[in-house]
């Protein structure tokens, strides 16, 4: 069905059996105690899974490289032994795996961080210390040995980490690079840290060793490197002695998303295909790439010669298994939002997926058929009812869930519709799919009643939220509607409107409103031009548009507009509200609504907020449910999900409950 994706990829020493590179990412297992035995089985399942090549996360070849406080290094003997748990479990699974070196340079976040220049990045606190020549050599030499090590750990090769702006980058660069000596100053010059690194890492691992170089397909940063000077740079990096390239799109301070939601999948495959037509080595083109149709179309368009997916592996680490059979429905898809991976990470969290609550914790929470078969009473169709039916089913339970609409998702169904996270309904598709597959009985369009609970071993109440109504004068104006009515087409707001509430909600409810006839989240060529990103991967100013709605966002506490929102795509949203002329208030306290709008008081002023529509988004509660049952039988209970706890729409923490619950009935 794929022939492009499942055709073999010889290297010369090795032939890969496919075209799908696991692609790296920082797991927060790197550091911990435990880390090596949950890493092994965490990329053992992936390699089982069918992936081609897996690369681990990142570990510093020395000290100052690591990107935290905590050690995530690879540069002892020490550190080698205690590695080969990772490779001898992938190869036993049937996978082979790379080592990635990362040395974080100004992105470090410990006091010790180094650079080419004392620049201090404007994503971290701390400014690094200009390293010095020798300090140079010693870091080539330090990614040589760290190579060396590789190998005798049992790692199939290495990645090099010269892109998203670390310190390899930031040789390369002139916004970071300001040295007046042989390692800055001309392209050659600030070439010289990266080829210097692949070619003493080939020297010490020899031929048949697999070295992945992480090449910038565009920076998207001012001062970076321009799309001609990055097809030299990977000439040289193929000459230097690299097997692969693999392609990364941006620097962690760039301004433009690069795979938030907001990205179009296969986004920058564009970037990708200059590269490929440069060199004669493999190369990987990476970022929102979650769909085995996506990957086959880039391939065969001849944009690259491998894919990388990374978040995909997360939603699904059969991917690539089921992606071969033809098994496109029971795909579990990456809905790039970014919550349970990157977020984590940046909190000192291990990394897991919302969709996939399993990952990151296979030696954890484990689906174990059951001893004894239950009759399971599932209550709302929602995130977290849908994780709990699958699990409890494909563990042997007898399983009905209850939906009192006439469609599953809950709150995924509000999400899909907001611009970029379209990637919800393949959410909805999926686990449909795997409840029609672990045959559980649907009834939709009704709430169970107490007798029929009572048939129940087990009822799991899983009924979601609604949408909390503050106390104000005149809240009953027909003014006054709700997110839901919002964004199921039931009301349309009018030109002037006020939204209550700025959490997670809010803000995609003002986006909805200002961009749901935008074709940027769907089209890579319009998207650019959202952006500003020219062709040759020059950055533009960005124009606003003429918004469709003034809207005013309103909040009674004082702090910072979008505090809630995730680490890593909250700037989205606050950048496209900025670019739509949002007005933002807080601190303020309610009065009244009337014919008018909505009167304030905002730091002892008062203040009227003109409005069409009024727009609810000021939080939740657990929707009620009945617990009594008849006839004699009462079933255990589980409450999860918005049922339990409604203090934000957390899908998130929903199915991992419902994936717990699941496992332990």
């Amino acid at each position: 069905m794929y022939p492009h994706l499942f055709r073999s990829l010889d290297l010369g020493f090795v032939t890969l059996p496919n075209r799908i590179l696991m692609g790296s990412m920082h797991t927060g297992l790197e550091a911990r105690p435990d880390g090596m035995a949950r890493l092994a089985a965490f990329y053992a399942e992936r390699a089982r899974g069918g992936a081609a090549l897996i690369v681990t996360g990142g570990f510093s070849p020395n000290d100052v490289g690591n990107l935290g406080r905590h050690r995530a290094q690879f540069s002892t003997l020490e550190d080698a032994e205690n590695h080969k748990i990772i490779p001898r479990t992938v190869h036993e699974a049937g996978g082979r795996i790379v080592l990635q070196l990362l040395h974080s340079g100004r992105y470090g976040f410990h006091e010790r961080i180094v650079a080419p220049s004392a620049l201090k990045s404007p994503i971290n606190p701390h400014t690094p210390r200009e390293m010095s020549a020798a300090e140079i050599e010693q870091t080539i030499a330090d990614f040589a040995a760290a190579t060396r090590l590789a190998r005798e750990a049992g790692y199939d090769g290495v990645e090099l980490m010269g892109s998203e702006g670390y310190l390899i980058t930031q040789f390369l660069a002139l916004r970071t690079n300001r040295r007046r000596d042989e390692w800055g100053g001309a392209l050659e010059n600030r070439m010289r840290f990266a080829t210097e690194i692949v070619r003493r890492s080939r020297e010490a691992a020899g031929r048949d060793f697999i070295i992945v170089y992480r090449i910038s397909a565009l920076d998207l940063v001012e001062g970076g490197l321009a799309s001609d000077e990055i097809v030299l740079l990977s000439r040289t990096i193929e000459a230097a002695g690299a097997t692969i390239l693999n392609t990364g799109i941006g620097w962690h301070e760039a301004r433009i998303p690069t795979i938030a939601q907001a990205v179009p999948r296969g986004g920058f495959a564009w970037a990708t295909r200059r590269v490929k037509q440069a060199v004669g080595i493999p190369v990987v083109a990476s970022n929102r790439i979650n769909a085995p149709e996506l990957a086959e179309e880039i391939l065969a368009r001849g944009d690259a010669d491998m894919v990388s997916l990374a978040r995909a592996m997360l939603a699904d680490a059969e991917f690539a298994s089921k992606a071969r059979e033809g098994d496109r429905a029971g795909i579990n898809i990456c809905i790039a939002c970014n919550q349970a991976c990157l977020d984590h990470y940046f909190i000192g969290q291990p990394a897991s997926c919302v969709v996939n609550p399993r990952a990151g914790r296979e030696t954890k929470l484990v689906f174990k058929k059951t001893p004894k078969r239950k009759s399971v009473a599932v209550i709302g169709g929602g995130p977290a009812g849908l994780s709990c039916a699958a699990v409890a089913a494909e563990r042997g339970h007898e399983v009905t869930l209850y939906e009192k609409s006439r469609q599953l998702g809950g709150q995924f169904n509000l999400a899909k519709v907001i611009p970029g996270k379209q990637e919800f309904a393949e959410s909805i598709a999926y686990y449909t799919e795997r409840l029609r597959r672990a045959s559980v009985r649907v009834v939709l369009e009704r709430s169970p009643s107490p007798q029929e609970l009572g048939s129940f071993n087990e009822v799991v109440v899983a009924t979601g939220i609604d949408p909390r109504r503050p106390q104000i004068p005149g809240i009953d104006h027909r003014k006054v509607v709700s997110y839901v009515d919002v964004l199921t087409g039931r009301v349309t707001p009018g030109p002037e409107v006020a939204i209550i509430g700025m959490g997670g909600i809010g803000f995609d409810t003002a986006l909805y409103l200002l961009e749901r006839e935008n074709r940027a989240p769907l089209d890579a060529g319009a998207f650019r031009a959202h952006w500003g990103i020219g062709a040759d991967g020059t950055l533009s100013e960005i124009r606003p548009g003429k918004p469709a709605h003034r809207i005013t966002m309103l909040k009674r506490s004082h702090t910072p507009f979008g505090h809630t929102l995730g680490r890593t795509t909250g700037w989205v949203h606050r950048a496209e509200l900025a670019r739509n002329g949002v007005r933002m208030l807080k601190g303020v306290e309610y009065r009244k609504i009337d014919d008018q709008g909505i009167h304030l008081n905002v730091d002892g002023k008062e203040l009227l907020v003109a409005a069409d529509t009024i727009i609810l988004c000021a939080g939740q509660v657990p929707r009620k449910w009945g617990r009594t049952a008849e006839n004699g039988v009462r079933p255990h209970f589980h409450v999860i999900g918005g049922a339990k706890e409604a203090t934000e729409l957390d899908a998130k923490r929903a199915m991992l409950e419902g994936a717990e619950v699941g496992a332990m009935l």
